[in-house]
């Protein structure tokens, strides 16, 4: 079985978890309160710029110079496409300097970037596997979404983007060459290369947690009395 179908199977339920998440959810429909996506916009700016550096790793570890060309302008895309949509999305939420100069990424979003730069010590099937479920599972979403009317210029421009028919032929440009990395490989490789995948669909999963509870380095205390 093609290595995409494979994960796409024996995660099913994880990736359902995205799609039944409220975060998503909010979006569909409208309702989202501006905070909570205020927040994922934010941590999704910080996300995505070392996602950009971690596409460039990909160019510098691909064997041929047409996959150094592709994973080069997969980065070049992120800055300039999905950032430049951040950027307007904050211009719309009000973000300025002093919120940039007080920001924090959150403990899941710090975890998922610290996985992929952990994932790019391998070679460029670790890199892409490790980015694989950003492209995908948004797409998908993007997709499931696309007939949704939430009447409100920040989600219908999000939900235009990544299910747009430009968005997908780069995800299934990935996913074609996930196939070809993983295909003849031991049982074994390709079980690291879907733990990589797993990993990444869980936090994908969790950036929408940490987005809905607006996720901070703050913790929780508790008494000593009784111990």
């Amino acid at each position: 079985m093609a290595f995409c179908k494979e994960v796409r199977i024996e995660y099913s339920e994880l990736w359902q978890a995205s799609f039944d998440h409220p975060f998503v959810k909010g979006i569909a429909d409208g309702t989202l309160p501006l905070d909570v996506f205020r927040h994922y916009v934010m941590q999704d700016a910080y996300y995505l710029s070392h996602f950009a550096k971690i596409q460039a790793i990909g160019a510098v570890k691909a064997t041929d110079l047409e996959t150094t060309k592709r994973f080069a302008f997969h980065s070049e895309h992120t800055c300039a496409a999905e950032l430049a949509l951040h950027e307007s999305f904050m211009e719309l939420l009000g973000v300025t300097d002093k919120d940039w100069e007080a920001f924090e990424p959150s403990p899941s979003a710090y975890a998922y970037v610290s996985h992929m730069y952990r994932s790019a010590e391998g070679d460029l099937a670790d890199v892409l596997a490790s980015i694989l479920p950003c492209y995908w599972l948004y797409h998908e979403i993007g997709e499931r979404l696309k007939n949704a009317k939430p009447n409100h210029p920040i989600y219908d421009r999000w939900i235009g983007t990544y299910g747009s028919a430009e968005f997908g032929e780069l995800v299934k440009e990935q996913m074609d060459r996930m196939d070809r990395l993983a295909s003849g490989l031991p049982e074994k490789r390709r079980t690291e290369l879907k733990d990589r995948f797993r990993r990444s669909s869980y936090y994908e999963w969790n950036f929408w947690e940490q987005a809905w509870r607006k996720e901070s380095w703050t913790v929780n205390t508790y008494s000593q009395a009784g111990v």
